[in-house]
């Protein structure tokens, strides 16, 4: 568990359920958290809410057992103050719940940033959302959020993975006190992060896959992650909490980096969505 700047307590290593749609949303969600994971993240964006929290009913889980995060979509903050209570109040009946534990800005959209975060400071003062953040977020967009905002981010969802180590990033987010969640931990298929000879090679020497490898290299560095909710890979990557990588291991990962993202168009200074 990583403890958040409200106190609360969120699962260092999650779900996501991106590119996940109908059955096969609702299946992996159920399935996920009878093996054992307690963090489910979503968004407006996925189109998939409903399965998520059918999902998260079929697994017989008490709700207060599971972390839920759901994302607010650019479209949608585009749209104004109104378009966001609106689908604030549409995510909580689709996800059939009600209250959401961490609610995230999906994109720092120019413009439209204020108006969507004072609506989620209201729906924390509301009870119906624990806590609240970002994604996608560089240094100077967090500085001008914080310049207004009355409550803090607690967590900002960023792409990490060893060819895009976000260090800097990391430790800003960390000294405003705001825990970092990695999302794409494997490049997501795009770029062949797990294939890298290094990775393999550790692979090897701890006896694990090198998908692991990756994510202990992520919790190791104190940071949250989601890779996909995939039943084949449960069992693996819970079982990244069993092992340690040696500080020399940790290092040599991160000099795999090249400010490397998955998708060339996910800069938070350009995104075209």
């Amino acid at each position: 568990m990583i403890r958040l700047n409200n106190n609360s307590e969120i699962p260092q290593i999650g779900v996501g359920t991106w590119t996940l749609r109908g059955e096969t949303a609702r299946q992996n969600v159920c399935l996920a958290l009878q093996a054992g994971f307690r963090h489910i993240d979503t968004a407006q964006g996925y189109e998939n809410e409903a399965e998520v929290g059918q999902g998260i009913l079929d697994s017989g889980l008490a709700r207060q057992a599971i972390f839920l995060t759901t994302k607010v979509a650019t479209n949608i903050m585009r749209e104004g103050r109104e378009a966001v209570l609106k689908s604030i109040d549409d995510s909580l009946a689709k996800l059939k719940t009600d209250y959401i534990d961490l609610l995230l800005i999906h994109w720092p959209v120019k413009d439209c940033v204020r108006d969507t975060w004072q609506v989620m400071e209201e729906y924390v003062r509301q009870g119906k959302v624990k806590s609240i953040g970002v994604s996608n977020f560089n240094r100077h967009h967090l500085d001008d959020l914080l310049a207004y905002a009355d409550i803090r981010p607690a967590v900002n969802q960023i792409e990490v993975h060893p060819f895009m180590t976000q260090e800097e990033n990391v430790v800003y987010n960390h000294q405003l006190g705001i825990q970092v969640e990695a999302w794409g931990p494997f490049g997501q298929g795009n770029i062949d992060v797990v294939g890298h000879p290094l990775l393999q090679s550790l692979a090897a020497k701890y006896q694990k896959s090198a998908s692991q490898i990756v994510l202990r290299w992520i919790v190791q560095r104190g940071l949250i992650t989601i890779p996909r909710a995939k039943p084949n890979h449960f069992d693996e990557n819970l079982n990244v909490m069993k092992f340690s990588l040696s500080d020399d291991d940790m290092q040599s990962i991160s000099t795999l980096n090249q400010n490397l993202r998955s998708n060339v168009l996910n800069d938070p200074e350009s995104f075209p969505w």
